[in-house]
């Protein structure tokens, strides 16, 4: 129970102060990095509860959709990595003290299984749900049974979205040439090349 306990706080200690850097860094790439450390720390405390399978989906979808993020970042806003790495050294001990805080957690992920009293009976039974369900199992029956309007509004909320940013990007505007599959496709050799006999010694 102490390991747990303090692992809680320190998962939690760290979510939170990472949360606190997102909005108050300047830097948006600081910014997008300490909310993989949040979304890391967040599956940390998912663990301890019990809830793998929602912390590997964290780690999985949060984490992915944000180093695709970081890209689109680095790729819209212009960002001069010479004047970034000009402060490496002395942004250094505070990068080591973060890789130190996470190299800890992850050693106390995995002592948790030597050192904790009832490591056996969680390791035997890693979900301790109601009529030994799996816990990917049980999420899938709330999920698709009680709560199957809910869910099927929030994909229909998400396609109407993505409908919506189609067809603001897909506009008709002057001055913008579209491509034309069809067009493409139907184009002759002879609608594109034209042949012409050059006398010698005239050019063209």
């Amino acid at each position: 129970m102490i390991i747990q306990a303090l692992s809680f706080y320190l998962f939690a200690f760290v979510a939170v102060a990472a949360a606190v850097m997102v909005i108050s860094a300047r830097n948006p790439v600081h910014s997008v990095l300490f909310l993989i450390l949040a979304f890391f720390n967040a599956a940390g405390l998912f663990v301890l509860i019990g809830a793998e399978f929602i912390a590997m989906i964290l780690v999985v979808v949060y984490v992915g959709a944000v180093a695709v993020l970081f890209l689109f970042v680095v790729m819209m806003l212009d960002i001069s990595f010479a004047e970034l790495r000009q402060g490496f050294l002395q942004y250094l001990p505070i990068g080591g003290l973060v890789g130190v805080v996470l190299l800890a957690e992850l050693m106390m992920i995995g002592g948790t299984w030597i050192f904790a009293p009832a490591a056996s009976t969680v390791k035997a039974n890693p979900t301790p749900a109601i009529d030994k369900t799996t816990n990917t199992e049980a999420i899938g029956n709330i999920l698709y049974t009680d709560y199957i309007y809910l869910f099927q509004g929030a994909g229909l909320v998400l396609l109407v979205a993505m409908v919506g940013a189609i067809v603001l990007t897909l506009r008709a505007r002057p001055g913008v040439r579209k491509q034309k599959i069809s067009d493409q496709i139907n184009r002759r050799p002879e609608d594109a090349i034209e042949v012409k006999k050059v006398q010698s010694g005239s050019g063209i």
